[in-house]
């Protein structure tokens, strides 16, 4: 345990909550008739990668999968300015698509790639975050499923990092003094 990181999350605080959110999903993408809609889930690299693994091995019904990498960060700090680095594959035309985010923080991010998406004409698009800071969000967004509402703070664990550190780390914690780990 790093005595730079205070621990918010458990691993099995995390995990009980994924396995609440995917029977939450499963139940909503099956049908009254029980026929099975296949939705297409969009992991956002590389932050959700672990949540996004997590989630899609635990809903009960066929998927498909797919990866798309967004950023607005330049060397460590958000130069506001959105880019596709990498663009999902699927034709996702008519699809139910549900896209499975780290952090929904300012919202900006999230905001530009749902406006991507919606020009591809899905039947619908649901959002499935890990984390939302509600406090600091400037765009109008709002999740869908939610695992954790969490307070500012910088946060690491669980696929999110601080300087391509800490990802690893099967819990989520607040990195208490990001100067000392430089």
């Amino acid at each position: 345990m790093n005595s730079n990181i205070k621990v918010l999350l458990t691993e099995e605080q995390i995990q009980k909550r994924v396995k609440e959110l995917a029977a939450q999903i499963t139940l909503d993408y099956s049908s009254v008739d029980n026929s099975i809609r296949r939705p297409v889930f969009i992991c956002t690299l590389k932050g959700a990668i672990y949540f996004f693994a997590d989630i899609t091995k635990n809903i009960k019904r066929p998927i498909m999968l797919d990866f798309a990498k967004l950023s607005s960060y330049r060397n460590g700090t958000t130069s506001g300015e959105m880019e596709m680095q990498s663009d999902i594959t699927t034709d996702i035309e008519g699809r139910d698509v549900i896209i499975v985010e780290d952090i929904i923080d300012s919202g900006k991010t999230l905001a530009y790639f749902v406006e991507v998406l919606k020009k591809r004409n899905p039947k619908s698009i649901k959002i499935c975050a890990f984390l939302d800071k509600k406090e600091r969000r400037e765009v109008d967004i709002k999740a869908d499923y939610v695992g954790f509402d969490i307070p500012c703070g910088f946060v690491v664990g669980y696929g999110l990092d601080y300087a391509e550190k800490y990802r690893e780390l099967p819990y989520l914690g607040e990195l208490i003094d990001p100067s000392k780990d430089i």
